[in-house]
């Protein structure tokens, strides 16, 4: 018994010696000059342009800042596991690290749908504020501890799209029997209206898509959707992405490998991670406003917003959403109350700052 234990402790550790084969260290063991090496599970394409490109640029990087002391090797969705499966990869130490966005472990943790983005919640740099400043990261540690796994931010894909429909959406009748692709909480309000969400990892969207198992489907915003191909099989592209204001992606780490690196190189993971989440956003805003462009110009895709009816359906159904969290447990309630308190503290100075610079700018 004792054997096996050590055995997983080595494997979740995965303090691989580069040269040294079926050699592992344990923490506190002098590495010398071997290399640290672990695996990078995602649930992303390898190198799609937003959460892809990321994945890749955190491995790297960890690379270069550690002088080659550590290496991370990337393993896109489906290549060592499934898109959907990095949280128990990374809980079970078949990888020490993971990537991917934390609705998609809804069933297993209901509350995790508040770490990537809320449908009329918190922007990118609020969604940043409240992890950094009003206690997010500490209830997003405590809800990950179960499974062993320490989450942070590595990424943001900023504001979404509303999504790309076959049909026009005129009023809140078109939404019926409507089978679209949106996970989290977005998907559930369309479901209160009369849709059919429909769970699809991102490589089998197009797909679905094309062939009419779905009639729609949102994912992130103009640059990762161009590269998936949306624009050749659907043209009415909608705004505002009411379920996902935010796009943070997350970095798991199998708690035991983090805790077993040494200091300064547990410091050069993490902080890899938190240059990403600054550097995934501007580069998402600079690369969604081109490619924006480009949809519309090039491809004839057709910009619109949904009616003020439709609107005003989702936040109705979306407020009736997150109230039920509140009865769902605990942890799941204080994250509510974490989150709301955020929403109402942030929004004041939102509403006077950049709001009324954006419509003063536009002469509105």
């Amino acid at each position: 018994m004792t054997h096996d234990l050590t055995l997983s402790r080595r494997k979740a550790l995965g303090l691989g010696l580069a040269g040294a084969a079926g050699t592992l260290a344990a923490p506190g063991l002098a590495l010398g000059s071997a290399t640290i090496e672990w695996k990078m599970v995602t649930s992303w394409q390898k190198n799609l342009p937003g959460p892809g490109v990321t994945a890749q640029r955190i491995c790297d990087q960890i690379g270069k800042l550690s002088g080659g002391r550590m290496r991370v090797q990337l393993a896109a969705a489906g290549e060592l596991v499934p898109a959907l499966g990095v949280l128990d990869a990374v809980s079970s130490g078949t990888a020490q690290m993971g990537h991917t966005a934390s609705f998609f472990w809804q069933g297993k943790m209901p509350a995790a749908v508040f770490f990537t983005a809320i449908p009329f919640g918190l922007t990118p740099l609020e969604h940043m504020t409240w992890i950094d400043q009003g206690g997010g990261q500490a209830l997003w540690d405590e809800l990950y501890a179960p499974f062993g796994i320490k989450p942070v931010m590595a990424g943001n894909t900023g504001v979404q799209m509303g999504g790309w429909f076959k049909r026009e959406i005129t009023s809140l009748n078109d939404l019926a029997g409507l089978k679209i692709r949106m996970p989290g909480l977005g998907g559930e309000v369309l479901r209160r209206l009369g849709a059919t969400p429909v769970a699809l990892p991102p490589g089998e969207i197009f797909q679905a898509l094309q062939s009419g198992v779905i009639d729609a489907t949102e994912f992130l915003g103009p640059w990762s959707d161009q590269a998936m191909g949306f624009q050749k099989v659907a043209k009415y592209y909608y705004a505002p992405g009411f379920h996902e204001p935010n796009g943070t992606g997350e970095a798991l780490f199998n708690k035991v490998a983090l805790d077993g690196l040494p200091e300064d190189l547990r410091a050069i993971v993490l902080e890899a991670c938190r240059a990403e989440n600054a550097l995934a956003l501007t580069e998402s805003e600079w690369m969604n406003a081109g490619s924006l462009a480009t949809l519309q110009q090039t491809d004839g895709v057709e910009v619109r917003f949904y009616p003020d009816d439709v609107l005003a359906g989702l936040r109705k159904e979306s407020d009736a959403v997150l109230a039920g969290f509140a009865d769902k447990d605990p942890l799941s309630a204080k994250i509510l109350e974490s989150y709301q308190a955020a929403v109402a503290r942030l929004a004041l100075w939102s509403r006077v700052s950049v709001q009324r610079f954006l419509s003063a700018r536009d002469g509105a």
